[in-house]
């Protein structure tokens, strides 16, 4: 399995996830060096892509410190554009972050993202949408090709939302000077969430890149009784877990390599433990029965992003 290490929980103290435990996040020092040795411990298991973004508080810093105690150029890091942290890392501010996909922030953002290089590999756009116009920003576009073509850059762009397919479908046919300008598409992708299918072969007929975002579902696929909707796929991803002796996070990541075997799949470990537990994840493989029953628990993207919507930040 080709797993990456995403960084949004080793950046900021809270984010939108269903925790199975309540975290005490609030030294900023402690929790900075434990986020340091999760990059470390994924590098040293083998991990060499690195996901970031400037939205992600203190990620992209923790990032660039870390690559000054490393010289392997086989390291490759991916950061976006188009959010700003706002929260300051207080738990209750009412706005943790900002979107905004004009070329001032692009601007502004690359100014410390291309510190990373010659290590960043892929620049995208963070959370790309049709209703922010950023597909059809010709500003955008043309300094995207610059960047790209200047700093041997992939460029991407990452999607969330009912109509990923749609963003996918329009990203694919956006040109600068008659050439495609993305090559990295970071979709989320699981068990519930299931529309990147629709578009996966031509994704990889026109040679893209597809890095998995989202496996573990903001942890929703972990038994919880405000999901009653899911107790058949609690009692199946259990049944399986205890089957190959592994974690239900194993599950999910495994059951996203086996459906999409090319692709980057991506960790969001926020400690060592959780990590360790996601690696697990080489070690066994699902049945084609195993598949099709997981495949069944599919839900529209309406549904699934509605309840996704409803998710707190903690």
């Amino acid at each position: 399995m080709k797993l990456g290490l995403g960084t949004a929980a080793l950046g900021r103290p809270q984010y939108i996830n269903v925790r199975q435990k309540n975290v005490d996040n609030s030294d900023l020092e402690v929790f900075k060096k434990e986020s340091f040795q999760v990059l470390e411990d994924a590098y040293n298991s083998g991990v060499r892509y690195f996901d970031t973004a400037p939205g992600y508080g203190l990620a992209e810093e923790l990032v660039l410190e870390w690559l000054q105690t490393k010289n392997d150029s086989s390291i490759e890091i991916a950061t976006k554009w188009g959010y700003t942290y706002t929260a300051n890392f207080n738990p209750n501010a009412t706005t943790h972050e900002v979107k905004e996909h004009s070329l001032s922030k692009l601007n502004e953002q690359w100014s410390f993202s291309k510190k990373l290089l010659p290590f960043l590999k892929v620049y995208q756009i963070h959370s790309a949408t049709l209703e922010t116009g950023v597909l059809e920003n010709d500003e955008v576009l043309q300094q995207l090709a610059f960047l790209k073509k200047e700093n041997h850059l992939k460029i991407g762009l990452t999607t969330t939302g009912t109509n990923q397919v749609e963003v996918i479908k329009k990203a694919l046919d956006v040109l600068v000077d008659e050439n495609p300008l993305f090559d990295v598409f970071q979709v989320t992708y699981n068990f519930l969430e299931q529309s990147l299918l629709e578009v996966v072969d031509e994704l990889i007929l026109k040679n893209k890149s597809i890095v998995i975002k989202e496996a573990l579902a903001n942890g929703r696929i972990f038994r919880n009784s405000k999901y009653a909707n899911y107790a058949g796929l609690y009692t199946t991803l259990e049944n399986l877990a205890n089957k190959n002796n592994v974690g239900i996070d194993a599950i999910a990541l495994k059951y996203c390599e086996q459906t999409i075997p090319e692709s980057i799949i991506l960790s969001g470990a926020s400690n060592s433990n959780q990590l360790s537990e996601n690696l697990k994840a080489n070690n066994f493989s699902l049945t084609e029965d195993d598949i099709q029953r997981l495949n069944s628990f599919k839900v529209t993207p309406k549904f699934y992003w509605q309840e996704r919507k409803e998710l707190q930040w903690n």
